[in-house]
């Protein structure tokens, strides 16, 4: 087995994104960028706790300009953030019901920036502010002067690109996930409920060294599956079903997300067709995704594959970004003409209509490097796997 790599990072590769995100400020004329998600946070100081589940607590860290981050969070994180980079932490008792770190976060605020001065905060797709519209008014009050604006999607464009450590951390992921795959035929035979797979194959995943599952979905059905994101029923495997498992499982704070098809028993020939239809559409955006293309040219050589007559897919998109969260940008759509630069991690994710009327969906991951891309998730062969 691949020696694990080592959980979190060095206090310079935060460093790194912090000057660069700095970089990207200055030349945009902001202040400071205000952080307020999971990711955005973690991304710049390392903070890494599944606390963020809880809806009761906000979280905030400034980036200045000109200066270390610094963390306005709820006391009981202190201990927590204290083991990060961070060395300004200012701390409130929360829950407040009369004001929940708005006054903290604004005298920060108004402290590291300058009277008129423009604060980023987060606006475009994929991204969200977390925290009640009231405090945000109250927030935009109590800066005077002070803006709040687009953060020019810094954030974003940073995180596109991986490190070798955080790509290393996904691929470790996909290993896991890869060898719970494998196993499946312990956890799934005929008169198994789907339910139960999906719970056993979860164990799996665990087992095999995955730090939580987040994400789970999948169908079994006759001659495909009707879609792609359902839960777990109780229906039994039966033969001749397809059973398909798509998990985004984390280790040290970073996804996969693939999928497998199965077929309950020998596959039907338009089962078997799909399947090889599939991963030839996977091995042609592999193919195509190269420093110089861009995300466009992975869907339409996908497309080309399983829409020879050029209709676009119902599904909207063939893939996408993806490393600390399961979803990132950008989307692999007809529209996106993203460059693709040594870095980027995806998904490639085509799928096909049966002429059952049902569907056929499988995804890989991948990394671009500067000859092509790697694939880090293990290729799927394209004779489908038997039950």
């Amino acid at each position: 087995m691949t020696p694990a790599p080592l959980r979190g990072f060095p206090d310079r590769e935060f460093e790194q994104r912090t000057r660069a995100a700095q970089s990207l400020m200055a030349e945009a004329g902001l202040s400071a960028l205000v952080l307020t998600t999971e990711p955005e946070v973690r991304y710049y100081t390392g903070f890494l706790t599944r606390f963020w589940e809880s809806p009761t607590r906000p979280w905030f860290v400034i980036l200045p300009v000109d200066r270390a981050p610094i963390a306005v969070i709820p006391s009981i994180g202190a201990h927590l953030m204290g083991r990060t980079w961070i060395k300004d932490i200012r701390t409130w008792q929360a829950p407040d019901y009369g004001d929940d770190g708005i006054g903290l976060l604004a005298e920060a605020l108004r402290e590291v920036t300058p009277a008129g001065g423009q604060i980023g905060i987060a606006d475009q797709m994929e991204s969200h502010v977390r925290m009640p519209l009231s405090d945000l008014k109250t927030l935009e009050e109590r800066l005077e002067t002070r803006v709040l604006t687009s953060d020019r999607c810094i954030t974003r464009h940073l995180r596109i690109i991986k490190s070798d450590a955080e790509i290393d951390k996904i691929r470790f992921a996909a290993r896991i996930a890869g060898r719970a795959f494998d196993r499946i035929s312990e956890i799934a035979q005929i008169g198994v409920p789907l339910s139960g797979v999906f719970r056993s194959f979860q164990v799996l995943c665990l087992d095999e060294g995955a730090d939580w599952v987040p994400y789970l979905a999948g169908a079994a059905d006759q001659d495909g599956y009707g879609d792609v994101i359902s839960p777990a029923t109780d229906k039994v495997l039966v033969k001749g079903d397809v059973l398909m498992l798509d998990t985004g499982l984390v280790w040290d704070g970073y996804f996969c997300d693939f999928d497998r098809n199965y077929s309950v028993g020998p596959p039907s020939a338009a089962v078997q067709s799909a399947h090889s239809q599939l991963i030839d559409a996977a091995a042609a955006g592999c193919e195509a995704a190269k420093p110089g293309a861009v995300i466009s040219d992975l869907f339409h050589a996908m497309n080309a594959v399983i829409n020879p007559d050029g209709q676009l897919m119902e599904a909207g998109r063939l893939g996408h970004g993806l490393g600390m969260q399961l979803t990132e940008w950008p989307s692999i759509i007809a529209v996106d003409h993203t460059p693709l630069v040594p870095g980027m991690v995806l998904t490639l994710e085509p799928s096909v209509k049966l002429p059952s009327g049902k569907i056929m969906v499988h995804e890989e991951n991948i990394v671009i490097r500067e000859g092509g891309a790697e694939y880090l998730s293990a290729p799927q062969d394209r004779q489908i796997r038997t039950l």
